[in-house]
């Protein structure tokens, strides 16, 4: 093999910048992490304008379909299908938001107000006056806990009141996170009004600077992924939708209150696989707590065996299936990528799993392929 100063470079600059990793790794990750979170509101904004994407796709699919060739209708698609799909999004948020957060509210006040009567009937019950002494009965007795709660919520808010810097840094935090998000939300815009041009671009970037074959497969690697990512968001929304319907009509069957809020809610977080339906549970306990601790229990039993029967038979046959992965796989990556990532290893998780799942699937087909037409296996 012949050796030119362009080989002999390359690899004394990759065993200089293994060499940096290695010894000088925290200032590494520290400028990693920088870099990482000076492009935050970018790489927010392309997920923003992926999810965005498949909205509108769907929305251009049916905008003027018949006359898709007339110059007003291609050049009015782009932002008519983008502000559609924007609106819709937005609408399903505020309706989720308006449907929970007032009862959510309301339930708070009221187990605040239950407080005082509750820990009077419990320390009254016989079982409290078994096990505790006779003193201590007697003290508790002598506890005003209305006039408690009132002092600690002041001590709580005086001390905020007092430390003025965490509020500072409060306000800086959120004023810069809605900065932020704003800055990913034009980003994301940009993106999805200039998308056909970006696409473009990188075909040709890619046609100079990789080789052929290279390109090729990159092209491929890519396609499979955006297929899963694709198929997996969509099947999500599926599946979050089944669940929120089936926990309403359980509910409403079986006499719970607050059916349609809570079915609402736990068809929102059920975006996220597997726990987001217990995160809602937990919220929808709260609310019937404020009504009877009976209906309460009996509602987190219902949720547990309405889990366990969409996460073992419709999750993996709703997403597994669209996105040809096998339900064994479909909880390993979810386990495995809430343990790296925590919920958003979860969300990204299986379609990355899906799609390394089917470029293998695919690599062995040929390999297969080529054995049985008697010929050497073809280099990767």
């Amino acid at each position: 093999m012949k050796l030119d100063w362009k080989t002999c470079f390359r690899v004394c600059a990759s065993l200089f910048g293994l060499y940096l990793c290695i010894f000088y790794w925290e200032a590494v990750s520290g400028m990693i992490g920088t870099f990482l979170r000076a492009l935050s509101p970018l790489l927010v904004g392309l997920v923003m304008a992926y999810v965005l994407n498949i909205l509108m796709s769907f929305y251009e699919k049916h905008y003027f379909p018949r006359q898709a060739n007339r110059t007003w209708v291609s050049r009015s698609r782009p932002p008519v299908c983008l502000l559609a799909s924007i609106i819709t999004l937005t609408g399903i948020v505020a309706l989720v938001i308006d449907l929970v957060v007032p009862e959510l509210v309301s339930c708070v006040k009221i187990l605040l107000t239950a407080v005082e009567p509750a820990l009077d009937q419990l320390l009254q019950s016989k079982w409290a006056t078994q096990l505790l002494p006779a003193e201590i009965l007697s003290q508790l007795d002598a506890v005003n806990f209305s006039e408690t709660i009132e002092k600690a919520i002041r001590v709580v808010l005086s001390g905020l009141g007092s430390a003025a810097g965490a509020v500072v840094s409060t306000v800086s935090s959120v004023v810069s996170s809605t900065v932020d998000f704003f800055l990913s939300a034009i980003f994301a815009i940009y993106l999805l009004l200039s998308r056909d041009q970006l696409q473009r671009q990188s075909r040709r970037l890619l046609r100079c600077f990789l080789p052929a074959r290279l390109m090729e497969k990159l092209t491929h690697w890519l396609q499979v992924f955006n297929d899963c990512f694709h198929r997996f968001i969509v099947g999500q929304c599926v599946e979050a939708v089944i669940l929120g319907v089936l926990c309403m009509l359980g509910m409403t069957l079986f006499g719970f209150p607050y059916a349609m809020m809570i079915g609402s809610l736990i068809g929102f977080t059920a975006l996220i696989p597997i726990a987001g339906a217990y995160i809602g549970a937990g919220v929808g306990a709260v609310m019937i707590l404020t009504e009877s601790p009976l209906k309460a229990l009996l509602f987190l039993v219902f949720i547990v065996v309405l889990q366990q029967l969409e996460g073992n038979l419709i999750y993996p046959r709703v997403v597994g299936n669209s996105i040809g992965l096998p339900a064994l796989w479909v909880l390993a990556a979810i386990t495995v990528g809430g343990s790296l990532m925590g919920i958003t290893g979860m969300l990204i998780g299986v379609p990355i799993a899906a799609a390394l799942y089917r470029l293998l699937r695919e690599e062995l087909h040929r390999l297969e392929r080529a054995e049985a037409a008697g010929s050497p296996k073809p280099q990767a």
